[in-house]
């Protein structure tokens, strides 16, 4: 790897995202008339109708526009919105749309009008609500960001922690009142919302500074590596019994962004399978963390090494390029597909693996990740990534957005990509 090997990556990610991905969004996404985005669009970019805000699409709507605004993208021109104003757009419809005024968080569902389609209360779409709002005032200095995410922050505690195992239940109705068992979630957690509330609290605390959310990422940090990662493999385990025991990986009643299940509901390997995209996931968010708590990389590195190497070890495809979706803890490969996800959340992991450990093979697990993306998987007609393809690069969906679909892991991938070439060649 030398220094003209790392300039040419980072300009063609900046290209990718300056003329295609950004420009994608920026000119369709806005819903001028009703508020909030629109954020349903065919493989061609025309709007495919469908009726529904998502609180996961607004929320990382948002996160898209203040992080790429605070990353220095995306000035207003005589055709297009600065970031932050989409920004600001955003979190309008957010608070007065999809607010609950009597209850408190944020309801699941609104339609395009912003009429209430599903009131209840899922913790992995709050934790969304936390992380943009405490981005967006990060990144525009509106104090209204912060203010609703750590009204949201004390209703989690007040409801959704679980004080007897740890943790967080994730499947409530409007008022609070935890959901029953099985396909409800009531009696179930995941790494994916435990996850997603270690970035929330992350952002949160650099945001307020405050001794609680000090407080509460560690011990979702802590649960995190104590628990909820494999303890002989280092990789993510998707889903648990309320006491930590590992559960079957089933299908809720309210999904995100997992399409491919069996007619009962549940996962294929139900008990032994992991996600090379969560695992480097997991791993990059760990460092940022980190970096925001002061805390040394060197307490951790045992088990970011593990999730790390285990994606760049079994999850990249040498053969044709781009990481796998996921497969055993021990390393066989159960789902040869390419998501787009996966792609874009390995690209920043294998990245700070090389930054930090300084091992070749996760440049070369880098490069090739890089150039699948950009030489297959984007969808470079209009500008967004096709959402899933065979093994061999051949897109199996076609849509270029939906609600779980959005433009959060595509735009962040490229903006964090970009830093962390930025750093490599500095040194």
């Amino acid at each position: 790897m030398t220094n003209e090997t790392l300039l040419r990556c980072r300009q063609e990610l900046h290209t990718h995202l300056t003329t295609e991905l950004l420009p994608f969004w920026t000119a369709r996404t806005a819903d001028y008339v009703n508020g909030g985005f629109i954020t349903h669009f065919d493989q061609h970019g025309r709007d495919s109708g469908e009726d529904e805000k998502s609180l996961i699409a607004q929320t990382r709507s948002i996160y898209t526009y203040s992080s790429a605004h605070r990353a220095g993208y995306g000035g207003e021109t005589e055709d297009q919105p600065s970031l932050a104003d989409l920004a600001r757009h955003g979190v309008d419809y957010l608070l007065t749309r999809m607010w609950d005024n009597e209850h408190g968080g944020f309801y699941w569902m609104t339609n395009r009008k912003g009429e209430v389609l599903n009131d209840q209360k899922i913790v992995y779409g709050q934790s969304f609500a936390i992380y943009c709002l405490s981005e967006y005032t990060l990144a525009t200095g509106d104090l209204r960001g912060v203010e609703y995410a750590e009204k949201v922050f004390d209703l989690l505690q007040k409801y959704a922690s679980d004080t007897c195992y740890g943790g967080y239940f994730e499947m409530f109705d409007r008022a609070w009142t935890l959901k029953g068992p099985g396909a409800a979630g009531g009696n179930r957690k995941t790494l994916d919302a435990h996850m997603h509330l270690m970035e929330a609290f992350t952002s949160l605390y650099e945001c307020t500074r405050q001794p609680i959310h000090r407080r509460k990422l560690l011990e979702v940090i802590s649960l995190l590596v104590g628990r909820i990662m494999h303890p002989v493999y280092g990789t993510g385990v998707p889903q648990f019994w309320a006491d930590w025991r590992v559960a079957p990986q089933i299908k809720f009643d309210i999904i995100w962004g997992w399409d491919r299940f069996t007619e009962d509901g549940v996962k294929r390997e139900a008990e032994d399978n992991t996600s090379y995209g969560h695992n480097a996931e997991f791993a990059w968010l760990l460092l940022h963390a980190l970096d925001v708590l002061e805390i040394p990389y060197e307490t951790y590195f045992n088990k970011l090494q593990k999730a790390l190497s285990h994606a760049a070890d079994h999850g990249v495809d040498w053969e044709f390029g781009g990481v796998f979706v996921e497969g055993a803890h021990s390393g066989h490969v159960y789902d040869r597909e390419k998501e787009f996800w996966q792609q874009a959340e390995v690209l920043i992991g294998f990245l700070d693996a090389y930054r930090i450990f300084g091992d070749e093979k996760y440049w070369k697990a880098y490069e090739n990740v890089h150039r699948f993306v950009l030489d297959k998987m984007v969808n470079h007609e209009v500008g967004e990534w096709w959402p899933l393809m065979t093994r061999q690069g051949v897109p199996i969906w076609t849509h270029m957005s939906h609600s779980w679909k959005i433009n959060y892991h595509t735009v962040r991938s490229m903006v964090q990509s970009i830093r962390r070439l930025d750093r490599l060649i500095e040194t």
